[in-house]
């Protein structure tokens, strides 16, 4: 049998990547192939020629390994549905990772590596509000003119030891150089809006001209609305004459009105993200950690550094008012130790606190008709005051009743008759 076959012989080499459809040729052809020449041809090593003749192939992309690689198992856990650390923003879990493993980047390139993973992009999608926002006029006022007064409410906080607390944050927040003041409390009561107004103040060296606020019962009786100013309620206008500062409160459902507060306060959405993490004590100081570093920090917005910036505006403040005035308005905080009995004195009376504190320093805060009785920070007892001599817990007595009497067949019973006889001999006459 007889084929004819046309075969093309003319090939020509452009690159590396032809060199083994070459060999093939070359092979079939029985012919030799010169590997100097192609070598000077293509300007490589002659090694490099009979690599790519007996088959290597370059990858198209090198695998580079990213700086982020190394946290990915901490992200990974971070945001899976075990934790309880929440992360609202990525840059709250950006600043997370820069305090406490040793992130050492800028936060735009840990959004773009966060943004290239859709595992990590997932958990920061879902959910999110797509509303529009409202349009607002932005406006700046001169120094020393303006504050922002607001508070973060009842956040849900649960300690290290699993305790679930509800906190509350008040913010000042100074117009012009962006400077704040942080204070964290159980309670939003008028007394403790009265008392860290009067820190803050003292705190900034002076008083601003201006307050503005939302509608807060404990400032406002009645809400300003479109048609109507408002009422500001009198202890809180005695307050303001005192410190000479006027009320500005906002239209009610315009919090845009005080925007230099409202958007800043997400800052405190990095609370979230020490969830189970912390005690109250520890809470409390990290609050006011983050409140030095926002301070320390260059404001994107006004291109200066609030801290800074507040030396220009400490000298065009209000003076603070003489040491008595500002002495009324303050939340004392007295110590004191409990005695052999689990008791503490106030006012010549005695207020039961749990048999673990007994021989221990707490801290006494009187306010709103109330004793709050703390351990370094964390509130153990709350007694209503009251004029009489002795002030037990129920609870309290039990505990240390039962301690005394360990076999004894009904505390609770037991408990009730004692109390019942201890409040007829100290009761008033």
């Amino acid at each position: 049998m007889y084929i004819a076959l046309n075969i093309q012989t003319d090939f020509e080499i452009n690159s590396l990547t032809d060199l083994p459809k070459l060999k093939i040729l070359m092979e079939n052809l029985n012919m030799r192939i010169n590997k100097s020449q192609l070598a000077r041809e293509l300007n490589v090593d002659r090694r490099t020629i009979e690599k790519y003749l007996n088959g290597f192939t370059p990858k198209k992309t090198k695998n580079k390994t990213s700086k982020f690689d190394k946290f990915y198992g901490v992200i990974s856990l971070l945001l899976s549905k075990e934790s309880k650390q929440v992360f609202y923003y990525k840059r709250v879990l950006w600043q997370y990772l820069k305090d406490n493993h040793g992130l050492d980047c800028a936060a735009s390139s840990f959004r773009r590596y966060i943004q290239s993973k859709p595992e990590f992009q997932s958990y920061f999608s879902e959910g999110k509000r797509t509303n529009p926002t409202p349009s607002s006029i932005r406006y700046e006022t001169p120094p020393g003119e303006q504050a922002q007064l607001d508070w973060k409410e009842n956040l849900r906080y649960e300690t290290k030891d699993g305790e679930i607390v509800y906190i509350n944050v008040a913010v000042l927040l100074l117009s012009f150089s962006r400077f704040r003041t942080f204070y964290m409390s159980i309670s939003k009561s008028q007394s403790v809006l009265f008392s860290f107004l009067t820190e803050a103040f003292e705190a900034i060296g002076g008083v601003p001209k201006k307050i503005m606020t939302d509608n807060m019962a404990t400032i406002m009786d009645d809400a300003r609305t479109k048609h109507f100013k408002g009422k500001v309620n009198k202890r809180f206008a005695q307050f303001a004459e005192d410190f000479g500062f006027k009320v500005h409160p906002c239209i009610a459902g315009r919090p845009r009105t005080k925007g230099k507060i409202e958007s800043p306060m997400k800052y405190l959405d990095e609370i979230y993200a020490y969830q189970g993490k912390l005690s109250l004590e520890e809470l409390h100081k990290y609050v006011q950690q983050l409140g030095e570093r926002i301070n320390n920090s260059y404001h994107q917005g006004t291109g200066k550094i609030p801290i800074l910036a507040l030396k220009r505006e400490k000298n065009l403040l209000l003076p603070l008012p003489r040491q008595q005035i500002r002495d009324s308005y303050r939340i004392n905080h007295t110590l004191v130790k409990v005695n052999s009995s689990n008791m503490v004195s106030y006012k010549s009376n005695q207020y039961s606190v749990p048999a673990e504190y007994r021989g221990k320093t707490v801290g006494l805060q009187a306010y709103d008709d109330q004793l709050f009785i703390y351990y370094n920070t964390e509130l153990i007892v709350q007694h209503k005051i009251s004029h009489q001599k002795i002030n037990y817990k129920e609870e309290h007595y039990k505990d240390e009743l039962s301690r005394a009497l360990p076999y004894y067949p009904d505390i609770d019973e037991l408990a009730k008759k004692n109390l019942e006889a201890i409040g007829d001999v100290y009761k008033n006459e």
